[in-house]
């Protein structure tokens, strides 16, 4: 065999080791080791941010089921909610389905110093609305040949904007749905939306594309990530996530505990308080 045809043919398998990797689920054991890694980067790029004072506007899309809060609760639960704060907003009140259509979005916008993460975005009207029937086919067709000149502006006021649609299979989507109608932990998050949501799998699939087509934009793309493995799309988005905002690891003073006072004086109070039971 050639060097020629051995090097294409050790490709081959490395492709086809790759793809076979990817089919099998992650463990929880190497999830949390990378996990934890990529926690410290998230502090260090939040140490960043409230130096530096740049603003970040993160948007989460796809369909129920796909992983949005998950990935969000990652992405979150070491950081502070002063600098990487979570917008998802309720159904629009009687005001603001008065208002322009992005003006309840708009004042959620990062100051500087912030990142906003968006459950759901102004997309509803691209995605849930339209397919629902709660706009009309021209107020979405009117939001769609706007989105950009909106983001454009975003872009140039200074918001470093990602946007991410997060891509699940109808298989996975349907038992990670029959999960929650198990689980009393998760039936809160099946709705009778979702489960006509769950029947129209095809008209949002055409809404999708319909947005992709119109709101794909060199500024403000679009990143796709697949997430029947939660485990790995949560750690391939932090990991995009990090590469997309060029942060810097800030040099920091070494912490060292003070001494802690003398008790002097202070003695521990006969007060009766109310200790809760210790069941565990």
């Amino acid at each position: 065999m050639s060097k020629k045809s051995k090097k294409n043919l050790d490709a081959q398998r490395d492709e086809a080791d790759a793809i076979a990797d990817a089919t099998v689920k992650m463990k929880t054991k190497a999830y949390e080791k990378k996990l934890r890694a990529l926690h410290v980067e998230l502090v260090k790029l939040q140490q960043w941010v409230r130096h530096k004072g740049p603003k970040a506007c993160i948007v989460f899309e796809g369909r129920d089921g796909a992983g949005k809060g998950g990935t969000i609760k990652a992405i979150t639960e070491r950081v502070s909610p002063r600098v990487f704060r979570v917008v998802a907003l309720p159904a629009p009140t009687e005001r603001e389905r008065s208002q322009m259509y992005v003006q309840r979005y708009m004042r959620h916008f990062p100051a500087a110093g912030e990142v906003v993460i968006f459950d759901r975005s102004w997309y509803n009207r691209a995605g849930v609305e339209r397919v629902m029937g709660f706009c009309t086919e021209p107020e979405a067709e009117r939001f769609l040949s706007l989105a950009p000149f909106v983001e454009r502006a975003m872009v140039d006021s200074g918001i470093i904007l990602i946007k991410y649609w997060l891509e699940v299979s109808p298989e996975e989507q349907t038992r990670r749905l029959e999960a929650r109608i198990e689980d009393g932990r998760k039936i809160w998050k099946l709705s009778p939306m979702d489960l006509e949501s769950y029947r129209r799998w095809y008209d949002y699939s055409r809404a999708r594309d319909a947005m992709f087509a119109a709101t794909d934009t060199d500024f403000a793309p679009w990143f796709v990530v697949r997430s029947d493995d939660k485990k790995r799309a949560r750690l391939n988005i932090i990991q995009h996530l990090l590469s997309r905002i060029p942060y810097e690891d800030l040099p920091r003073e070494k912490v060292v505990l003070p001494k802690r006072q003398k008790a002097s004086d202070y003695r521990d109070p006969e007060y009766p308080f109310r200790w809760i039971p210790e069941s565990y």
